[in-house]
């Protein structure tokens, strides 16, 4: 949610099976819809918009792993370079369930189900 088309594309050309959301649902599905359709899908939601995490906490669930970028700037080129520094060593996680918040000078991980 919330991802530049470049950053998808970027992905995808560093191997990651990536889709937009708005490739999948309308522009105006609820929250709850997009991680029901990570869910069938075996998907990680990468977003910008804490209500996933929220979302997911609060139900308590195992899935789908969640990814939230925190960052400090939103440029594209930023972005992408975070991301391929840090998910090689995150992915390991998202079978079994996680959130995680990267910042510009730390990444988070919280295995799910929290609490």
């Amino acid at each position: 949610m919330h991802i530049s088309p470049r950053t998808v594309a970027h992905l995808r050309a560093t191997g990651h099976d990536v889709v937009r959301v708005d490739a999948l649902l309308p522009p105006t599905a609820a929250d709850e819809d997009v991680l029901g359709r990570a869910i069938s899908e075996k998907r990680v939601v990468l977003t910008q918009d804490l209500d996933f995490s929220r979302l997911v906490v609060a139900s308590g669930r195992t899935q789908p792993s969640i990814i939230s970028l925190r960052l400090t700037s939103s440029r594209i080129e930023h972005v992408n370079a975070v991301l391929d520094r840090v998910l090689p060593s995150l992915e390991h996680l998202f079978d079994e369930g996680a959130i995680v918040s990267i910042e510009d000078d730390r990444v988070r991980k919280r295995t799910l189900p929290v609490g």
